[in-house]
């Protein structure tokens, strides 16, 4: 007995797990005490105490979706590091005559540079060294960069009048992927998979590509599920021999192995769960269960050797080396065909501060052929009829040159204000160019786009009222488009 006292003292847990079990902490915590349970045994508990109550949590995944959704999936070819506006969609003529003349003040605006930009005596313009062209029935003006974007015009809705209070790179990712500038929000594919649930229980519904070298750097927190429950956090796949981390068995390890482990590595952690109710645990349970499945669903869709010669050729040749851009937008295309959620590509080096002509060719050369390759194999398989496919950066670029300024070479800054991104497939309109930017593409003068209402928007086309998607913690409910977002109404098909 005394040796019991003195391990009890030195175990707070055991303490805790004790007090549930104490027999006067069970009498007191019982509602009307023993005499209801007997009372439960003759007339039947649910007609005593009622049916079991829904948390709120439970009751808003219940309901939804909110309203009959036009897709059923989403690929977010995320561009990081801000690709410009001037040398894509925003076809800015006037300015060839104002080479090198200083920005004018008017436009400006007082508004914030950067630091980068602060210490320059001079913001002389920089008009693209690009030409653009119209294409399509739409008759859209495309840069000559993006020749095989420029023939899929017809299937896109370009907006150009995004916006964003973010002028740093870390903090303008992290507002478009969580919807606040700060770290710890769960990001848009979480909100859609705590939201909408799986439509395959044998894949994530959540799942992350990489590509690009050199630029900023991606943290995993941008694909994290913030304060959700962790089985809503986006998997990431890599390039290689294990496309995904411990997933494989060790040597020597056979399948049967690892489901007996698994199997009695559940009922520890039930033992775990009915003891302390952290339903974390609940969540480590369906990621083991997960894991098991994955073991054969993944082998399978990572290995492309049943692609024809003539689908490889039309995603380009670095489709056949895993980790590109190209590989990545192919590998996307038979996660789609395999029903998961919501697929974020992430492709880095778009961040041209200097060299930018140079450096806006080579990010072209590799993304613009996959890009246009994947709508048009969503197309041809009837997939683009019910997915969502949406390209863009955090933020766009300044129309005056980041530092020397020459006919041939130039840089741009970070710009907030104003920029470009597209949403294609399922839900939008197609063939049409939404919003209006000044002469310069430094303000924004025709309906403004915000982040909040871009979220608001994806959200609309899942079937899913961004007001209603909530989830409470520490005492708050928190959502997406936290207290702002408007859907935009105009774009939607």
């Amino acid at each position: 007995m005394c040796n019991k006292k003195k391990f009890r003292s030195n175990n707070k847990d055991l303490q805790s797990v004790e007090k549930k079990m104490d027999r006067r902490h069970f009498l007191t915590t019982t509602s009307m005490g023993i005499g209801a349970f007997a009372l439960g045994s003759l007339m039947g508990l649910e007609k005593v105490f009622g049916s079991p109550k829904k948390t709120i949590q439970e009751e808003i995944t219940q309901s939804l979706p909110h309203f009959l959704p036009k897709a059923k999936r989403v690929v977010y070819l995320f561009q990081s590091g801000g690709p410009s506006q001037f040398e894509t969609f925003d076809y800015k003529p006037k300015l060839t005559d104002m080479f090198g003349k200083e920005l004018p003040t008017s436009v400006r605006q007082g508004q914030r540079l950067t630091a980068m930009s602060a210490q320059q005596s001079s913001l002389p313009i920089a008009p693209s060294k690009f030409k653009f062209k119209q294409h399509g029935e739409s008759r859209t003006w495309v840069s000559e960069l993006l020749p095989h974007t420029a023939s899929m015009v017809d299937d896109l809705c370009i907006i150009k009048s995004m916006y964003t209070e973010q002028i740093n790179h870390d903090p303008a990712i992290t507002f478009f992927q969580t919807g606040h500038q700060l770290p710890g929000r769960p990001s848009i594919g979480s909100w859609m998979s705590y939201g909408l649930g799986s439509d395959n229980k044998n894949f994530p519904n959540f799942i992350v590509l990489t590509s690009g070298n050199g630029g900023q750097p991606l943290y995993s927190r941008l694909w994290g599920n913030g304060f959700l429950p962790t089985q809503h956090q986006g998997v990431q796949f890599r390039s290689g021999k294990d496309p995904v981390l411990f997933l494989n068995n060790p040597e020597n390890y056979h399948h049967e192995d690892r489901k007996d482990m698994l199997s009695y590595l559940k009922e520890l952690n039930e033992v775990q769960n009915s003891a302390y109710g952290d339903p974390e645990v609940d969540a480590r349970i369906s990621q083991y269960e997960m894991a098991f499945r994955m073991q054969t669903s993944v082998p399978e869709v990572t290995d492309m050797s049943d692609e024809p010669d003539e689908v490889f050729e039309m995603y380009g040749k670095d489709s056949r080396t895993p980790g590109t851009y190209a590989a990545n937008c192919l590998m996307a295309r038979r996660l789609l065909e395999k029903d998961v959620k919501f697929i974020q590509l992430y492709h880095r080096g778009w961040d041209h501060h200097a060299g930018l002509p140079w450096g806006m060719k080579k990010q072209c050369e590799m993304t613009d052929q996959p890009t246009a390759a994947f709508l048009k194999d969503l197309k041809q398989r009837g997939l683009l009829e019910d997915t969502l496919v949406i390209w863009g950066g955090e933020f766009g670029r300044t129309v005056y040159s980041q530092g020397k300024l020459t006919p041939q070479s130039y840089g741009r800054d970070h710009h907030p204000k104003c920029f470009s991104m597209w949403m294609a497939g399922a839900g939008v309109k197609a063939g049409m160019s939404y919003g209006e930017t000044d002469d310069f593409s430094y303000n924004i003068v025709k309906d403004p786009v915000h982040v909040h209402d871009f979220h608001a928007t994806l959200m609309h086309i899942m079937g899913i009222d961004h007001e209603k998607l909530t989830y409470k913690f520490q005492g708050r409910r928190f959502r997406l488009t936290d207290v702002h977002g408007n859907v935009v109404n105009d774009i939607l098909s």
